[in-house]
């Protein structure tokens, strides 16, 4: 069996082989959605074909709608979605061990986000354009909406697109921007940008990256002056906030065994020049959340129909935070930062390890839940608890805390900041009454020696800052005696790192203590961990 639509048509093999597939008339819902599109989505990762489309696929399959999904991507475009027919197969790992197998053909166009295709770049204005179009969507990462470097200067692509204008972008937001103005030249139609990124106020977040450009180009008289107000107008164009929640790794070994077991012979892995890996199959947990403000100028996809929540803001708010800060991602990157440490290659595999389970435990339960504002639609304890009995220790979802920690210098302040500032902000908290979340960033400052627990090199996962941070400590070895004052203070006093100067609240030098006993000796990490978390 291969991945195109073709070979859809011989359904009794498919269906034989257990697949589940798409029950409309695919080549009817692309022509509407190639005439009146209204949604496109900026990210072509696994999280977006394993949850938005998944839901649009559903919606469709039920009569519900009868447009699909634009996608913008990179090279997976090309390398993937287009010699598939913008096909993916769906497996959801089951807790129980059992996966359920979904051909996804909600996906009508892909497109590569390159101004020198002159052919999807074209395509897109002409998407831009139309008046059908409601909603741009985007998983990007957290540093997608980033503008400037670690040291709070503009990149060079950035800078570049401040001075050129809308006509010849080259950043991605710029990019963005740019197709706004198209927007805005015929007819001043509203959109919502919605950002799906995980990560604290994403609607806040895309907004101030995509207004940017708009002030630097209104200021220099690159474009229409009417066009800064109608990027800040939320009746023209909107930013709503979203909360989302899915765990989607990179292809498995063994959910790539199964599928070649049944037939399927579409399973390699495409490796992008930025080393992230994707297949015609994405693999993923079962549960999923997608909660988002309601807030479209334009009207809306019904996404509803699919599982979605929409809600108000203050209400995506209190989810974002709950998920984002204190009930998943936090204990997610302890286990990552961690997790590498100890030599560990499967997430899974540390619930089994009663430091680090403890760990996570108290960090969810004891630290976090406290500051957490129950946000009415999803009760903070549940999910906690979904997340720590079922979700992490899923032994059959083959997550690594090697990619968890991808990014991690992106990531400390919102997942630990904002509890951080939460206490600082109480008076009926004490900040310096944390211990655990000190211990994951002092944890953090000793994985960027790139020296595991057992004293051999350890290879780092990709993260913008290491060249940046990585200098502060590669003059320790382990066994050497703080203090280490002078080599940490550069990294903690950051709060463009932290989300705070971590001495400025009172942490600064508890992480510090709790740095110099992790590089005290090899197996200083495991005794360390076993010294606090009990």
């Amino acid at each position: 069996m291969k991945l195109n639509l073709d070979a859809l048509k011989n359904v009794a093999v498919w269906e034989h082989a257990g697949f589940k597939l798409p029950k409309f008339d695919i080549e009817r819902v692309k022509e509407n959605t190639m005439t009146n599109p209204n949604w496109i989505h900026f990210g072509a990762g696994n999280i977006f074909r394993a949850l938005m489309a998944n839901a649009q696929q559903n919606i469709l399959n039920e009569g519900k709608s009868d447009k699909g999904i634009v996608v913008v991507g990179g090279e997976v475009i090309e390398k993937l979605y287009q010699p598939h027919d913008n096909l993916t197969v769906l497996v959801k790992i089951k807790a129980d061990g059992s996966m359920e197998k979904t051909i996804i053909a909600s996906i009508m166009e892909s497109l590569v986000s390159d101004i020198e295709n002159k052919e999807s770049w074209s395509r897109l204005k002409e998407i831009f354009e139309n008046p059908s179009l409601q909603m741009v969507s985007f998983t990007i990462t957290e540093k997608g909406y980033s503008l400037k470097d670690g040291k709070g200067e503009y990149l060079p692509d950035v800078t570049e697109d401040f001075k050129n204008g809308p006509r010849s972008p080259v950043s991605y937001m710029g990019q963005v921007a740019s197709l706004l103005y198209e927007r805005y030249l015929h007819g001043k139609q509203p959109l919502a940008l919605v950002s799906m990124d995980n990560c604290s106020h994403n609607g806040t977040r895309l907004y101030e990256a995509v207004s940017a450009f708009a002030q630097k180009w209104a200021e220099k008289g690159l474009v229409d002056e009417g066009f800064e107000a109608y990027m800040s107008d939320p009746k023209s164009v909107s930013f709503p906030w979203s909360m989302i929640d899915k765990i989607t790794p990179r292809p498995d070994p063994s959910v790539r065994k199964m599928l070649k077991d049944v037939g399927f012979e579409d399973v390699e892995d495409v490796v992008t020049s930025r080393n992230s890996y994707a297949a015609p199959f994405v693999n993923a947990e079962e549960p999923e959340y997608l909660i988002i403000e309601d807030l479209f100028p334009n009207g809306r996809p019904n996404l509803e129909a699919g599982g979605i929540i929409f809600t108000d803001r203050e209400t995506v708010g209190k989810v974002e935070q709950m998920k984002v800060c204190t009930c998943l991602n936090p204990l997610h990157t302890a286990l990552a930062i961690y997790g590498c440490l100890l030599g560990y290659n499967l997430i899974s595999k540390e619930m089994e390890d009663p430091e680090l389970k403890t760990l996570v435990e108290k960090i969810g339960y004891v630290e976090g839940l406290p500051v957490v504002v129950n946000p009415g639609i999803i009760d903070p304890k549940k999910f906690i608890d979904e997340v720590l009995q079922v979700r992490i220790p899923n032994p059959f979802m083959p997550d690594t805390p090697q990619r968890i920690a991808t990014d991690t210098s992106q990531k400390l302040g919102i997942r630990f900041g904002q509890t951080i500032k939460a206490y600082t902000e109480r008076v009926d908290l004490n900040v310096k009454d944390l211990k655990l979340i000190p211990l994951v960033l002092a944890g953090w400052c000793r994985y960027l020696m790139g020296i595991d627990d057992n004293g051999n090199k350890m290879e780092l996962s990709s993260d913008p800052l290491l060249a940046e941070v990585i200098p502060y400590v590669a003059s320790i070895s382990l066994g050497d005696k703080g203090p280490f004052h002078e080599q940490l203070r550069p990294i903690l006093s950051n709060a463009a790192i932290f989300g705070v100067d971590l001495y400025n609240v009172g942490l600064g030098e508890i992480v510090e203590n709790y740095f110099e006993e992790l590089v005290a000796s090899k197996g200083a990490i495991r005794e360390t961990l076993k010294k606090y978390v009990y």
